[in-house]
């Protein structure tokens, strides 16, 4: 081999790591974006004022009407119920573009989503209807959907019992 093929040959090496090199840069770049936006999603909802609402809104019967919210939670009922609802509209959102994996929004927010939906689908379809907007709340209904399509194909189990043996 003559020297100018051996630069050509190192040349070659060199440029063949550096595009690897690159390439695992940019996946692991995206792996921890992906990262630290799943974690900003799980700390975005760990406020107060969220567990509040929560809480306030799993206190309601099934398919409470709208009339019955200011007997039920007095008279900041309705802004519990809509901070609760803005923030499963924005998780809805997230997830279908794809921003979070529905894993993880299983796994941290399948329950309270499917009760929310369950005592506030009336409230919602009276929204819809009094506004006369289809709208309202469209991507509330949309991930409680999913969530309802995932628990009928694998009924959820509870952590402590599906992964008991976890090591």
């Amino acid at each position: 081999m003559d020297l100018s093929t051996i630069a050509n040959l190192i040349n070659a090496i060199a440029v063949t790591a550096g595009v690897i090199f690159a390439a695992v840069q940019i996946r692991d770049y995206r792996r921890q974006r992906h990262r630290d936006s799943m974690s900003g999603l799980v700390r975005s909802f760990q406020t107060p004022s969220f567990a509040h609402s929560l809480r306030r809104v799993s206190s309601l019967p099934d398919n409470v009407a709208r009339e019955q919210i200011p007997a039920l939670l007095g008279s900041d009922g309705e802004d519990h119920i809509y901070a609760l609802l803005t923030s499963w509209e924005a998780l809805g959102i997230l997830l279908y573009r794809k921003e979070v994996s529905i894993d993880l929004v299983d796994d941290f927010f399948s329950g309270p989503i499917v009760v929310s939906w369950r005592k506030l689908s009336r409230y919602i379809a009276e929204l819809r209807s009094d506004a006369q907007r289809d709208t309202y709340f469209e991507w509330v209904q949309w991930l409680a959907e999913r969530m309802m399509e995932r628990e009928k194909q694998t009924p959820p189990i509870p952590a402590h019992i599906a992964h008991h043996d976890w090591q």
